[in-house]
């Protein structure tokens, strides 16, 4: 009983500090990024407010979105068959006469140590999505 009430008082005192006790900070998704999808490689995609699958057994635990600059960090899954317990940014933007993909988005940090780390990484260069992912182009998504 004693412990229950140390971690409240932590809890409390956290929240109170300014720091949050929840990892998902967010804005929150736009509704034409939730749902499933299936990108220009026909590879398949379910995209929460909190999970981003990558299917079929590639999860990213999303702990940030930030509407305003067009991204999101997320810790990658410990059962990812790659780059599990490192943090990622995906840069995303929506397509104006790309129909049927409406939107895209630019792994831009999957290998980072820290969601810091992720976060600083430069962002994709949203005015080139043919080039604007490492010399890459953005990964086209359409509504399965």
């Amino acid at each position: 009983m004693k412990w229950r009430i140390l971690v409240a008082c932590i809890m409390l005192s956290l929240s109170v500090s300014g720091h949050t006790v929840s990892t998902l900070k967010s804005d929150s998704i736009p509704n034409w990024m939730k749902g499933n999808f299936t990108d220009d490689y026909k590879i398949r995609y379910s995209v929460s407010d909190s999970l981003w699958m990558q299917l079929p057994d590639t999860k990213f635990q999303i702990i940030k979105w930030n509407l305003n600059e067009q991204y999101l960090v997320a810790k990658n899954d410990m059962s990812n068959p790659g780059d599990g317990g490192l943090y990622t940014r995906i840069d995303f933007m929506q397509f104006k006469g790309m129909e049927p993909f409406e939107w895209g988005f630019c792994l831009t940090a999957y290998q980072a140590k820290d969601s810091e780390t992720a976060e600083k990484t430069a962002a994709a260069d949203r005015s080139n999505p043919k080039k604007g992912c490492g010399g890459f182009p953005f990964s086209r998504m359409k509504r399965r």
